[in-house]
């Protein structure tokens, strides 16, 4: 069951050592994603899943290890996965999620679950109610990026359906609105580049399974938070904080 979830982005940039500057323009964006971890209450989980959107869906096992070698960054976690560990690279959203997950001591705990960037939006809410269903208390990390297409210099170039929806996106993180985010097009989203868009439908599908009760796409957060809107590069970045009801919740 779902106990709490934390919303993050995953730009490398994130990370302050890979960045020029330490791009001081992420700072509130940083702070931002240690409140939501702080607020996760993952301690207080049987399960710490990072959720994340890669090329296919799939888990990945104990060996499996972050790194930030191919952007440039002698960074890895285990710190050397060729001792012992051996396993493969965890693609770049989960890595920033382990990245995240390492400043709070969290990382050894956690599993790691990737979502095909294109994944039909009702396998992503199968999944989410899979993973909501594999311990009694369960905490999600889920790392998406908004649009990619919010200004002329934005990595997908200007356009105009980028504003609206990544306020729609907001708006459903900030108000734990599972329906909405399970309503997003995964057209429109890929035409948007928002890379996001499967791994929030896992949490819209892991929150409708909190309350079994509810409306296939309804959702039982009982407190939500919109902690960082921003996208400083033309992209967007969201970070938010969801708690469940269940008796456990802060």
């Amino acid at each position: 069951m779902l106990i709490s979830a934390a919303v993050c982005p995953h730009p490398p940039i994130l990370v302050p050592d890979l960045a020029a500057g330490a791009a001081p323009e992420l700072d509130g964006v940083r702070t931002a994603c240690d409140e939501a971890i702080g607020r996760l209450g993952a301690r207080d989980a049987d399960a710490l899943i990072v959720v994340g959107g890669a090329q296919d869906t799939r888990a990945y096992g104990a060996g499996a290890y972050a790194t930030l070698r191919p952007y440039g960054l002698d960074w890895t976690s285990p710190a050397d996965p060729a001792d012992g560990y051996g396993g493969e690279a965890l693609p770049l959203s989960l890595t920033i999620g382990c990245w995240l997950l390492q400043r709070h001591g969290l990382a050894a705990d956690a599993r790691y679950q990737s979502v095909a960037f294109d994944a039909d939006p009702d396998a992503c809410l199968r999944l989410g109610a899979e993973l909501a269903g594999s311990a009694e208390h369960v905490a999600l990390l889920v790392m998406g990026d908004g649009s990619a297409c919010r200004t002329e210099k934005a990595p997908g170039y200007l356009d105009e359906r980028a504003q609206g929806y990544d306020e729609g996106v907001a708006h459903a993180l900030g108000k734990a609105d599972a329906a909405a985010l399970a309503a997003l097009d995964p057209v429109v989203s890929g035409e948007l580049q928002a890379a996001g868009r499967a791994a929030w439908q896992v949490l819209a599908g892991a929150a409708t399974a909190a309350d079994p009760a509810s409306a296939p796409s309804a959702g039982a957060a009982s407190a939500a938070a919109l902690l960082a809107d921003e996208a400083p590069y033309g992209v967007g970045y969201f970070v938010a904080s969801w708690s469940m009801e269940d008796g456990r919740t802060r």
